[in-house]
């Protein structure tokens, strides 16, 4: 063990003597900045992930943006937007990104990070183009991604209903910030493809359409879209507010109306409108109905709402679309001078009695019936210096869930945040999602407190500690419970050159052996970094992650990782070698993987191996590009991988990734 471990460390020192690339985009360094500390690979990052991809291909017009949709980059606080576009406002459009530095609010890395993400374009007056313009100088794009796997999984052939093949299409039609329309098509590997239930083809559809700038109508979606509405308590289907994400845009509000592009099945179904109705007065309205995923009960009431959306085997197929969900409601926003006020309201009503097994302790107040009403005020105010933002909402049944975070720039180098939530253990909500440490708007107390300090052009440093405590059972803690978690991370760059650091400790309370008390389960992570970014085209990141579990049996565990690129005119070409050894599961290392346009890869490994990948882009004239990616995991403590239908007897795991993309 200790010569593996050893082994690690010497390829750690070696590679990092290495120069190779890593040109970074702004999704990639978005990902390497902040989704990766959440060490954990969540679908919720993977719509973050995808809507970066998307907003870097089509970046915004800096001097036309809204404020909804400059509330679309995820790493934005309220006082940089709100300092932003009273620049805008004073000394009219921008013509560079240089001319960001007259945001004092926005630091180095934050300036170059957003300039991945928008553009600079001639202001001109907001309108809905004519039909003609839009066919002349609107632009398509036609996007399709294969995944062929180079193993056999136990349930392929035997109970899985389709062929091995990962594949989606997406067709897009888009005119500036005026007009999206468009249609995407996705299927999961084992999934039937124009068989069974799947006679249209695909496994998953979605459509959709968005209109802006027609006259007091601001925006409106027709077909899939997604809703978010102050702080998460009744509403939210945009981005996450994990632990770090916070520190970036200091727990914000938002009121958004967004079509749904993505390839995840959990948008609404309807029309959705946005007007103005004053100067700083908005009303958004929405409707819904679509059909969703369940488990029965025997009596035909629903067990659980499923988000999976896998149907390869009869058993899946069986559960899908057997229950609708009408969803309705509104947001009313009132936002000048700083302050800011909104109520929200969502009213849900399922077509079948949700009726989950209360038996089980931790489930005794999950959220149960068929109508559901959630309402809620969200306020602030926000100003160079400090910024407020909070929300309180209720459930039919007078429950409460309140969340309230307060920031102060202290300086233009130091910033701090504090955020606090209460969430009853009998709030109800389907469709809530916010800042929480257990994963709910439920059943839930705690307050944080995070720092970022940037003593210089060159340094900074992040730092976060959050308590949380359950007042009621949850899964495998059978009484009242609490967490801790703790953050600092430290960055230095020069010239081309980024050093970091972080470590991060995480403790939970689960059921002890006896059944009867509690037991504290540190987790220790830690990550150094180095990354090359030059100007000819070349760089690398060199990895170092480990990971210690200080209870039970007291596991370790270490991953080193080395990812190249190099881009020259039409070719772009990444590359990565990585070596992992850990204990076991608790105290795995994850990897994130710069992949395919709109492709999110982040893995968890664990037990001793090898990954490695080769991706080529090529650029096929001004309007045909063409990717492949190859990856491979070499496991050398075991002959088989995954259980269940998953597993595959072999030790090694190949996958071969293949996107063609068109644009005209």
């Amino acid at each position: 063990m200790e010569n593996s471990y050893w082994r690690v460390f010497i390829l750690s020192g070696a590679w990092m003597l290495g120069i190779g690339v890593q040109a970074q985009n702004g999704d990639v360094q978005y990902v390497n900045e902040v989704m990766t500390q959440e060490d954990a690979a969540s679908e919720n990052w993977e719509e973050t992930y995808e809507r970066l991809s998307e907003l870097e291909q089509q970046p915004l017009d800096i001097n036309m943006a809204t404020r909804e949709q400059l509330e679309e980059l995820p790493f934005l606080s309220d006082q940089q937007i709100e300092e932003l576009q009273e620049c805008l406002y004073r000394y009219g459009p921008m013509k560079s990104a240089g001319e960001l530095m007259m945001i004092r609010s926005l630091g180095y890395e934050q300036r170059r990070l957003l300039s991945h993400f928008i553009c600079f374009g001639e202001e001109k007056e907001k309108g809905f183009p004519k039909i003609s313009e839009m066919a002349r100088y609107g632009k398509h794009e036609l996007i399709g991604m294969v995944r062929v796997p180079f193993y056999t999984r136990k349930g392929d052939g035997e109970k899985y209903l389709g062929p091995p093949y990962r594949h989606w299409l997406r067709y897009q039609f888009t005119h500036g910030e005026s007009l999206k329309i468009g249609l995407v098509g996705a299927q999961d590997a084992g999934e039937p493809f124009f068989a069974h239930q799947n006679q249209w083809g695909y496994d998953y559809y979605s459509f959709y359409l968005q209109l802006r700038h027609l006259g007091r109508l601001e925006s409106l979606c027709l077909g899939n879209y997604r809703v978010s509405m102050g702080m998460g308590l009744v509403m939210n289907s945009e981005f996450s507010m994990g632990k770090v994400a916070v520190l970036q845009n200091m727990g914000r509000t938002t009121q958004t109306l967004r079509a749904h592009s993505s390839r995840s099945n959990n948008s609404l179904l309807g029309g959705a409108a946005t007007i103005s109705l004053n100067r700083g007065t908005k009303l958004s309205v929405f409707a819904s109905y679509r059909p969703m995923d369940a488990t029965l009960n025997k009596d035909s009431t629903i067990a659980t709402i499923l988000s999976t959306s896998y149907h390869r085997t009869e058993t899946e197929m069986a559960k899908k679309n057997n229950m609708y969900a009408l969803k309705t409601g509104g947001m009313l926003g009132f936002r000048r001078h700083g302050f800011h006020a909104g109520v929200n309201m969502l009213y849900v009503r399922l077509d079948k009695e949700l009726r989950p097994n209360a038996s089980i302790l931790y489930r005794q107040h999950y959220p149960q019936g068929r109508a559901f009403m959630n309402t809620s005020l969200d306020y602030g105010y926000v100003n160079h210096r400090w910024a407020l933002n909070g929300e309180t909402a209720l459930d039919k049944d007078g429950h409460l869930a309140t969340l309230n975070s307060v920031s102060l720039r202290v300086s233009d180098v130091l910033s701090i945040t504090a955020l606090q939530r209460f969430y009853s253990y009998r709030y109800a909500s389907l469709d809530a999602q916010s800042y929480s440490d257990g994963g709910k708007v439920q059943n839930e107390s705690g307050i944080y407190l995070g720092l970022s300090w940037q003593p210089s052009t060159r340094w900074r440093v992040s730092a976060y500690i959050d308590y949380a405590y359950f007042p009621w059972a949850k899964y495998q803690v059978s009484q009242s419970s609490s967490s801790w978690d703790h953050l600092l991370q430290a960055t230095y760059q020069h010239r081309a050159w980024t050093f970091a650091a972080r470590y991060r400790l995480r403790i939970k309370e689960s059921d002890g052996a006896d059944g009867t008390s509690l037991q504290r389960q540190p987790v220790h992570r830690l990550r150094l970094s180095a990354d090359y970014s030059g100007d000819s085209g070349f760089g690398c990141r060199t990895q170092l992650d480990g990971g210690y579990g200080a209870y039970g049996d007291k596991e370790w565990g270490a991953m080193v990782c080395e990812s190249l690129a190099y881009t020259h005119r039409w070719l772009r070409l990444n590359a990565g070698l990585g070596y992992f050894h850990t204990d076991g599961y608790d105290s795995r290392v994850y990897l994130y993987e710069h992949g395919p346009l709109y492709a999110y890869s982040m893995t968890a490994f664990y037990g001793e191996g090898i990954r490695y990948w080769l991706m080529v882009r090529a650029g096929i004239g001004q309007h045909l590009s063409l990717t492949a990616k190859v990856g491979v995991t070499d496991y050398f403590d075991r002959t088989s991988i995954g259980s269940g239908y998953q597993q595959v007897d072999a030790s090694s795991l190949t996958d071969l990734d293949l996107q063609i993309r068109w644009k005209f």
